[in-house]
């Protein structure tokens, strides 16, 4: 037996060797054979004509000087007629490109996106191929074929057959766009732009042609309207004077509504004389219509014509015997009566838009009119001539429009001469029996889905960021699966320890995950649940396995349940999780994914409602690996306008491959260099930094009245909050802790109390911690952390007391390490598998994002100035002006000069560190230079110019 297990231990290494061998020599070959078919390829898309002859697999180890010129020889032409003739036509080039890739593969190498790059690859061949067959066919004959070779040309022919030419052709084209769709996402976007331009040019075109069609029927009105006009005003003036003379005063018929055309806006005559009633009615008096239009002084118009001037004024000559009779009512309106009975003509008011004046144009007074009643008070014959012409061009004109005239420069204006304007003639006319009225129209209004969003995008500044992609990480996992026998073994086990005892059960069944197989059982009536808890050893005894956990009983099922570890534990990789559908589709504020539970399925959490972690667990138990799940579920989810992270890394190891990231998620003090936290002061400050930002973001929330940040976030997309008052877009900042347990032993109470105040407020405004201890004892984990971080996360520990300081009950000393861990979300204790993710997939990750274009610099948080402090403390205060720094007066000048109180460019400026700075800033505020901090606001400058500085220097020296 000994020499048999030396013979077996020695041949491990050995098959293993070989088979790097073997794998080395296959890689080669395959890359060798896909350098020969890209060679023959390119050559082949050059000499194929010439190598027509040759191209055929009987003759390529036949004997003959035919001259070949493929760069590959006769083989080379073959492969490649086969390839690019036969099959793909013009994308036979895929064909070596997937083989060169293949073989790095096989060599161990990991080209970047490999899945994907082989899938698209392949995916382009096979749909080029098809396009330019459906396109070109064999019209094209190269390549013996055609463009898109003869499989391409076959296939799409079938297509047509089958779906006919438009059919196929629209099956291409959304293969195409789905294709792009897979290859960038952005593509979805694009395509939104372009069907956004669509729909709004139709719409413009649709509206043009409306109203081109419209304008062509207004226009055959405007004809019938005309040939109306022409056949009133051919009628003899005296007749309408008859028929008011013969109508009898108050009649019923006196009311009579004037339809109007809007094409005779500009140049018909309108009604002078019109008064607006209560009912919002013109009331137009009938003996206004005896008042003559205004003609030109030199000569007056025939009787009876009536005609418009060039420059739009109508020009009548006509005679009145009897001028008409004029009062003034209570509003100062002008109402004029006719020799007989006054009646008025009442219609709807309309508002003085585009009117035509009517009147006379005095040559001697420039551009001022002249109205009837000035020239009958120049002279009587001319003034009576032009009321009587006047009326004879209201009476031709149907369409009656009121014309507004303007006065001569320098002449006063009487009430009798007023003219009232006009409205544009676009509203629909509806006719009764006695009057027609007309209804304006309406105001035309956009749907919600036309009116163009003008939200507030956060992530505008690094719109071209593209999240990791998944194939950055490697699938860890084996399939690995839990025989038949293994289950039933254990739970002939479990059944036979449990009748040894006295307990019967009914029924059992299993429920297998991926490190443990969950048996739950249903005892028989009388059975006490402690009684089976008390035999956890027992069973663990019988069974021969490690971390056997009864849980009694399962909280909603009523049966009791007992994890068994697996004999073979399979891996959980990141990539499995991360690529899940239950993580990519969560609508969480902040979703991290932990692993997979018992029942293999994928568990994810949101920080945002947690609302802190505390991790805890023994060393070499998988908390580190804990924390690099978290920290990658939220690079793989988040923007880096809607993430920060704070670092603190006291092993100065752990998280320093994420420094990367520091222009994109990272978030430090002003004047920093490191983006990781290592240095112990330098975490006291930063956690007071973020109590000083969680203050000032409550400010924001109280101005903007809301509770959380959620909703004031909502108020600032939606543009309700002014930047100009302090306002912003606010990111959540999740601030995540190694080693807490050393911070606790070299700072103490510094360290502990600005944590507890992060820990009571700042869960409202999107401030999250997560803490990460080794050492789970009571002084470390005090009352106040546990009480204000309801979940937890348990990996193994070494007892049951470390158990209940962390979880408050048994059980993570019974767990098998590895990544296995207890999770307390406050009443459920759920035992997931944590996900594997390995430090060169950190990297990756971090390269992928640092390679693209980020912010100026970290995100950063509030200056801190502690009140006092030990010697080395930043912005120690110094109460005697008498001591005041070497640098206080050269930095008093370049603050004044420059009007800038920060502490980070003083340090920028004279090269000091952030603690000497800070003590200066302090003794300038005592001395009057600058004003108090402002969180992270610069301090505002009280001295406006550099005499009053001198003289406050000069003060000082007296000291």
């Amino acid at each position: 037996m000994a020499t048999k297990k030396k013979t077996t231990g020695a041949s491990q290494p050995e098959v293993k060797g070989l088979s790097d061998t073997k794998r080395w020599i296959y890689g080669f070959a395959l890359l060798f054979f896909a350098l020969f078919v890209g060679v023959a390829v390119v050559s082949y898309f050059i000499y194929w004509r010439d190598d027509q002859n040759v191209a055929l697999w009987s003759r390529v180890l036949a004997a003959g000087e035919q001259p070949v010129m493929n760069w590959g020889g006769k083989l080379g032409a073959v492969l490649a007629n086969c390839i690019v003739g036969d099959w793909f036509g013009l994308f036979g080039f895929c064909v070596p490109v997937v083989l060169v890739i293949l073989s790095l593969r096989i060599m161990r190498f990991r080209p970047a996106m490999l899945r994907k790059s082989v899938r698209l690859t392949l995916i382009l061949m096979i749909l080029g191929s098809l396009t330019l067959g459906y396109l070109f066919g064999d019209s094209w004959t190269v390549f013996g074929s055609g463009l898109g070779g003869q499989q391409g040309i076959e296939v799409s022919r079938w297509l047509v057959s089958v779906l006919g030419r438009v059919g196929a052709g629209l099956l291409l084209l959304l293969s195409i766009i789905l294709y792009a769709i897979y290859v960038n996402r952005n593509t979805i976007s694009l395509l939104n732009r372009v069907g956004k331009e669509i729909v709004d040019n139709g719409k413009k075109v649709g509206g043009a042609v409306t109203s081109t069609a419209t304008e062509m029927i207004r226009h055959e009105l405007r004809g019938g309207n005309k040939k109306v006009a022409a056949g009133a005003a051919a009628e003899p003036a005296e007749g309408l004077a008859e028929n008011a003379a013969t109508e009898p005063a108050g009649s019923e018929d006196d009311d009579v509504f004037t339809v109007r055309d809007a094409s005779e806006r500009n140049d018909t005559p309108f009604y002078p004389g019109e008064l607006i009633d209560d009912d919002g009615f013109v009331v137009v008096d009938r003996s206004g219509l005896s008042r003559p239009p205004i003609v030109p002084k030199e000569e007056s118009a025939p009787a009876g014509r009536t005609e418009i001037d060039d420059d739009g004024f109508v020009v009548t000559d006509l005679t009145v015997e009897e001028p008409p009779r004029t009062e003034v009512d209570e509003d100062g309106f002008t109402i004029q009566y006719a020799s007989g009975d006054g009646e008025a003509l009442r219609e709807p008011a309309r508002e003085a838009v585009d009117s035509v004046p009517v009147g006379w144009r005095d040559p001697a007074a420039g551009t001022g009119l002249v109205t009837g009643a000035a020239l009958e008070a120049a002279g009587g014959a001319v003034g009576q001539e032009a009321r009587a012409a006047e009326t004879s061009a209201v009476a031709a004109s149907p369409e009656g429009r009121i014309a507004v005239g303007m006065p001569q420069a320098g002449a006063s204006v009487s009430e009798d001469d007023r003219f009232v304007a006009s409205v544009p003639g676009d509203a629909a006319i509806e006719e009764r029996d006695d009057m027609a009225v007309e209804r304006l129209p309406q105001d035309e209004t956009l749907s919600e889905d036309e009116i163009e969003s003008t939200l507030y995008d956060p992530t505008l500044d690094l719109s071209s960021y593209q999240r990791p992609p998944v194939e950055l990480l490697e699938d860890h996992s084996v399939e690995v699966s839990v025989t038949s026998e293994e289950i039933v073994e254990n739970k002939n086990r479990i059944k036979e320890t449990l009748e040894n005892f006295g307990i019967r059960i009914e029924k059992i069944k299993a429920t297998i995950g991926p490190t443990v197989t969950l048996y739950e059982i249903v005892p028989s009536p009388g059975v006490r649940i402690s009684k089976i808890k008390n035999l956890e050893d027992d069973i663990a005894l019988s069974l021969s396995a490690l971390g056997i956990r009864i849980i009694a009983p399962i909280p909603g099922k009523g049966t009791i349940g007992i994890e068994v570890p697996n004999k073979d534990k399979k891996i959980v990789s990141m990539y499995s999780v991360i690529k899940s559908v239950k993580f990519q589709e969560s609508k969480y504020d902040i979703p991290v994914v932990l692993g997979k539970t018992i029942q293999d399925e994928t568990f994810v959490i949101d920080l945002a409602k947690m609302p802190h972690l505390l991790v805890a667990g023994a060393t070499g138990q998988g908390k580190s690996v804990g924390l690099n799940a978290i920290i990658t579920s939220l690079l793989y989810k988040k923007h880096p306008s809607e993430l920060k992270l704070v670092l603190v890394d006291p092993k100065k190891v752990e998280l320093t491959l994420y420094s990367k990231l520091e222009r994109h998620f990272l978030a430090k003090m002003p004047g920093e260099d490191d983006a990781i936290i290592t240095d112990t002061h330098k975490v006291i400050y930063t956690l007071n930094s973020l109590c000083i930002e969680m203050d000032a973001r409550y400010n924001l929330l109280r101005a903007a009245e809301v509770r959380k940040i959620t909703e004031y976030n909502d108020k600032f997309i939606h543009r309700r909050l002014n930047p100009q008052k302090g306002h912003r877009y606010l990111p959540y900042i999740v601030v995540i802790i190694d080693e807490f347990a050393d911070l606790i032993m070299t700072a103490g109470r510094e360290i502990e109390t600005p944590i507890a105040r992060i820990a009571q407020l700042a869960r409202a405004v999107g401030i999250h911690l997560v803490i990460a201890t080794q050492r789970p004892t009571t002084n470390i984990i005090t009352g106040v952390i546990k009480a204000n971080f309801p979940a937890r996360i348990a990996f193994r520990v070494t007892s049951m007391v470390d158990s209940r300081t962390i979880i408050d009950q048994p059980g993570a000393n019974q767990l098998i390490g590895r990544g296995d861990m207890l999770v307390s979300t406050g009443n459920d204790l759920i035992r997931v598998q944590c996900a594997f993710v390995d430090t060169p997939e950190i990297e990756r990750i971090t390269e992928f994002i640092a390679s693209q274009r980020g912010y100026v610099g970290a995100y950063e948080l509030p200056e801190y100035t502690p009140e006092g402090g030990g010697e080395g403390a930043a912005g120690n205060k110094t109460n005697d002006l008498s001591q005041l720094d070497s640098m206080f007066e050269e930095v008093a000048r370049f603050v004044v000069q420059n009007q800038q109180g920060s502490t980070s460019s003083i340090q920028r400026r004279f090269s000091i560190g952030y603690n000497r700075a800070g003590r200066i800033m302090d003794q300038l505020e005592m001395a009057g230079v600058v004003g108090k901090a402002e969180g992270s606001k610069p301090r505002e400058v009280l001295i406006a110019d550099m005499m009053s500085l001198e003289k406050i220097l000069s003060s000082l020296e007296d000291l």
